[in-house]
C-alpha cells in the first residue's frame, strides 16, 4: 500500500511564504511524476505544480502560481516539496499531493493513482 503525507501547512498573511512537503512511502514504490492540486471551497480541484519526471528535473506550473511556487523533490526520500512565496487571499485551499508511478500527463487528477490526505493552506489579507 502507498502512502502519501503531506505536511506544511498553517496560516499565513499575504505576501509571506510556506513550504509544503509530501512523503511517499511503501514497499518497492518509486514515485515517477509527482504533484500538487488543490481545492477551495465550492470550486473543483485543480492543478498546481507537477515534478513530472524523477530524471532531468523536469517541471510544470499552473499559470496562476507560475514565478511564486517552486517545485523540487529528493528522489532519494521519495519527497516532494512545494515552496510557495509571495502568497495571496486567491491561495487559500486545502492542498494535495499526488503520485503515479510512471510519467505522463500531470495536469488531469484523474491521471493520478496516489493522494495525501491534504493540508490546509489559508492566507489572510
Amino acid at each position: 500500500q502507498v502512502q502519501l503525507v503531506e505536511t506544511g501547512g498553517g496560516l499565513v498573511q499575504a505576501g509571506g511564504s510556506l513550504r509544503l512537503s509530501c512523503s511517499a512511502s511503501g514497499r518497492t514504490f518509486i514515485a515517477g511524476t509527482m504533484g500538487w492540486f488543490r481545492q477551495a471551497p465550492g470550486k473543483k480541484r485543480e492543478f498546481v505544480a507537477a515534478s513530472i519526471s524523477s530524471i532531468g528535473g523536469r517541471t510544470a506550473y499552473a499559470d496562476s502560481v507560475k514565478g511564486r511556487f517552486t517545485i523540487s523533490r529528493d528522489n532519494a526520500k521519495n519527497t516532494v516539496y512545494l515552496q510557495m512565496n509571495n502568497l495571496k487571499p486567491e491561495d487559500t485551499a486545502v492542498y494535495y499531493c499526488a503520485a503515479k508511478p510512471y510519467t505522463g500527463s500531470y495536469r488531469n487528477s484523474g491521471e493520478y493513482n496516489y493522494w495525501g490526505q491534504g493540508t490546509q493552506v489559508t492566507v489572510s489579507s
